[in-house]
């Protein structure tokens, strides 16, 4: 049985600073975190002969002629235009349903945006709230949902919250799961898997130059735009603040791409991503990831001891690819190095592939989407577009000290806080293919994947490569 696992280890990043200090999170502790870093700002002396805007400022706040307003969600114009809540969206159709709550289609009815369709990601507080690293994957999600800019990965638009609830407004993909699609196919042309395969290398890249792990890499997660290019969604279990020097050891992802690392519980760093997209890649070519089983044990001990078979149909570049993805030792795996994507951008499965197309988004798409409107949903599984899109009420009431948990969700405009900030800022006024579930529980065993059922094969006249990944 698939299932997707965040269990807490060892949370055990250690970074030892040069200066003997250690942050119990993130390894050193940067400058930046004890102070806002405005009151330490010395000026040059070429600036001295200039106004002083500070004081000017200060001036205007303390006339009595000027209204003194809070710095909040309420007053600070948010990306679409204006502050929002559940009231701002009409629910459209019900995108996905997942153990902490439902992603909706939605239309804004207000601000300089009314009418623009997106997606909104509903969350139970009290869900998250019972589980410490279930609270902090979500609070992570959202700050890199916010930070993080790519033309791969989703864009975020409002966040905000209300009692019981939080919420996510992304934009709104309208070219579904790479999930669906795959379901469609079956298996994909070599052409059409290397268009995704580039495209997420490039998104991966820029979260591990971000010091971002993302560790749930799988078909379900990417999701596809109008003109049929790769999108990356939900970074709830991403880990933050990772270089060369450092690893973590939460047991978390989705079994079937998760590396070995992971399940043995050594510590792992970004290389995990790259083993995710060798099976992400393998599961493309051959309708199955490379290692699953009846169960979640057998499953495991495949990851860890199985062979790898690779079908007699795929070219040497896609094979060699391969395998150089699924290297169970760490430093032999393509990627893991401190060159990290680069090494994987010049292999020659990619010899056809100009990387400066590729992130200007000149590649032509292998799928185009048909749709005929904005809000067409048909790219999207009917089990879940066709229940009734209903944000249903919060019966449980959380304490105030709970809520605070959530302090600082609200999404807010980086544009407006950098000119609070800033020296210059002037005052004014079907399927063979099973879906895998969620935290949940729930689903079905995957059915036989191409590598088990050549194990039933004769060796002698199975025709396919049996390869051992150690």
């Amino acid at each position: 049985m698939a299932g997707v696992f965040d269990i807490d280890i060892d949370d055990g990043m250690q970074r030892v600073s040069f200066d003997g200090g250690v942050h119990p999170h993130r390894g050193q502790l940067d400058e930046d975190e004890e102070t806002n870093g405005i009151d330490d700002i010395e000026y040059k002396e070429e600036y001295s002969h200039g106004p002083d805007i500070r004081a000017l400022n200060a001036s205007v706040i303390n006339d009595p002629c000027f209204e003194t307003v809070e710095l909040s969600e309420r007053t600070v114009k948010g990306r679409g235009g204006g502050k929002c809540g559940p009231a701002d969206f009409e629910l459209r159709k019900v995108l996905g349903k997942g153990g902490y709550g439902k992603v909706f289609q939605v239309r804004k009815l207000s601000g300089e945006d009314k009418g623009k369709i997106y997606a909104m990601k509903v969350l139970k507080k009290a869900t998250i709230v019972r589980n410490q690293k279930d609270t902090a994957h979500t609070k992570a999600e959202r700050n890199i949902l916010e930070a993080v800019k790519h033309p791969f990965i989703v864009d975020l638009i409002y966040a905000f919250q209300t009692k019981g609830k939080l919420y996510l407004i992304l934009e709104y993909l309208s070219g579904g799961e790479l999930f669906m699609h795959l379901e469609r196919e079956g298996i994909f042309l070599e052409d059409t898997a290397s268009f995704y395969v580039a495209e997420i290398t490039l998104a991966l890249e820029h979260l591990h130059r971000q010091g971002i792990i993302y560790r749930d890499l799988k078909p379900e997660n990417i999701l596809l735009d109008a003109q049929g290019h790769v999108k990356l969604t939900d970074f709830g279990l991403c880990k933050e603040s990772i270089d060369e020097t450092t690893v973590t050891h939460t047991f978390c992802g989705t079994i079937e791409y998760m590396a070995p690392e992971i399940l043995t519980r050594n510590g792992h760093g970004k290389a995990v991503d790259w083993w995710s997209l060798g099976a992400l890649m393998y599961d493309m070519l051959t309708g199955a990831p490379p290692f699953t089983a009846g169960d979640r044990k057998k499953t495991i001990e495949k990851i860890l001891k199985g062979k790898l078979c690779l079908p007699p149909y795929l070219t040497p570049d896609a094979r060699d690819l391969i395998r150089k993805f699924l290297k169970r030792q760490v430093t032999q795996r393509l990627g893991a190095g401190p060159e990290d994507a680069d090494a994987i951008k010049t292999h020659p499965y990619f010899k056809h592939i100009k990387w400066a197309d590729v992130i200007n988004r000149k590649l032509k798409p292998p799928f185009e989407p048909t749709l005929t409107s904005e809000e067409d949903v048909s790219q999207f599984d009917t089990t879940f577009t066709n229940q009734p899109p209903v944000d249903s009420p919060c019966a449980t009431s959380l304490s105030e000290s709970v809520n605070m948990v959530f302090q600082g969700f609200t999404y807010v405009a980086p544009s407006v806080l950098s000119e609070m900030q800033s020296l210059e800022f002037r005052p004014r006024s079907m399927s063979r293919r099973m879906r895998r579930p969620h935290p949940s529980g729930g689903g079905t065993p995957l059915p036989p994947t191409v590598s088990e059922a050549m194990e039933l094969v004769n060796p002698m006249t199975g025709g396919a490569e049996a390869m051992d990944t150690v």
